[in-house]
């Protein structure tokens, strides 16, 4: 199967509000439409995670993630372009206040999101294909190590999900989450995880 394939089989499943596993800029992640309750929920049951505990999102650009936002401060801003301009910068989940547009299950109870636009070719080309925010959650039921390869993903979850893509499935080597920055409208700025 092509990548082009792979992808056009996983933006199909994620359109009919399946969920999906797929390989992402950190760790394998499972996905699905993040403005759609019912297939956020599904995530929620998959991990078996209290949905108290908010979920991140993937997009592939600037301007998509500028619609899940009332405003985007710009310290943020001028962490993105700080990110772009870095060589080998870890990707960057950062939390940012007064989300819209989203699964009302998925945003934080404050009305915080975390986001991340994503440079990995595959799923920077999945978000940019399905045309939203994707739901990106490690791969792993709550409290378990996350599934940094394929081969790492726990049976049940692979049972659970609609689709499995096939890019990537037979890579081994380490990969990390993401680092996390919580980001204020005020400027106030908190790394989370580093």
């Amino acid at each position: 199967m092509t990548r082009e394939e792979d992808i056009k089989k996983a933006v199909e499943v994620l359109r009919k509000g399946g969920v999906i596993l797929y390989p992402t800029d950190t760790v394998w992640g499972i996905g699905c439409d993040a403005t759609n309750v019912e297939a956020v929920k599904r995530v929620y049951a998959i991990k078996q995670r209290d949905d108290s505990k908010a979920l991140i999102c993937l997009v592939d650009s600037d301007a998509r993630m500028q619609r899940y936002f009332r405003q985007v401060p710009d310290v943020a801003w001028q962490l993105i372009d700080s990110l772009k301009e870095a060589e080998n910068a870890k990707p960057t989940t950062l939390i940012l206040d007064g989300a819209i547009n989203l699964a009302s299950n998925l945003v934080a109870e404050d009305g915080s999101l975390g986001i991340r636009i994503t440079n990995e070719p595959f799923s920077k080309e999945l978000c940019y294909r399905f045309q939203k925010a994707l739901v990106s959650t490690s791969a792993n039921i709550s409290g378990e190590p996350a599934a940094q390869n394929y081969c790492d993903i726990d049976p049940r979850i692979i049972e659970q999900v609609d689709y499995v893509c096939w890019s990537r499935r037979q890579e081994h080597k380490p990969h990390t989450p993401s680092s996390i920055i919580r980001l204020k409208a005020d400027g106030e700025v908190t790394i989370i995880r580093q």
